[in-house]
């Protein structure tokens, strides 16, 4: 849960960063200048449009920098993006016996297996001869389906 207090403080480093007051820095991210001011007086919590039109219009804010303080303001070009960042395990180690949780997960994709249906067995499988047709199923893209039954 994002502290109220301390986002306010970190969003007061970015208007001293970037000169800005508070109805400039609205102006900027296309927010309304009331709305700024509730937020910076505490009186508002900042939703998730909020956050996103600052990370949209000041590329150097780094989004875990401003939600909970951890990362760097301007954002490095040394950090790693959380893309590519290794899993952490929400829990301490200490709890399951010392192994991280995340170490051993792949995420390799599995090359699929190539599906060949000959032509014996195509005729095998619909033959008239061996058994009667009880009903025909026709499966949709929406998930719907029509029985058919000759």
């Amino acid at each position: 849960m994002v502290n109220i207090d301390d986002f306010v403080k970190r969003l007061e480093i970015i208007l001293d960063y970037y000169g800005l007051n508070a109805s400039a820095f609205a102006d900027r991210i296309g927010v309304q200048r009331s709305s700024m001011s509730h937020l910076l007086s505490g009186r508002n919590k900042p939703s998730l449009d909020f956050v996103m039109k600052i990370l949209e219009v000041f590329p150097d804010v780094d989004l875990y920098w401003i939600l909970n303080g951890k990362g760097n303001f301007p954002k490095s070009d040394e950090e790693v993006s959380p893309e590519v960042a290794k899993p952490t395990p929400i829990l301490s180690n200490e709890i399951y016996g010392g192994e991280d949780l995340f170490s051993t997960i792949n995420y390799k994709e599995e090359p699929k297996p190539e599906i060949k249906i000959s032509s014996e067995i195509k005729s095998s499988n619909f033959s008239s001869e061996e058994s009667e047709i009880e009903k025909i199923v026709f499966f949709y893209k929406n998930g719907t389906f029509k029985i058919y039954t000759p």
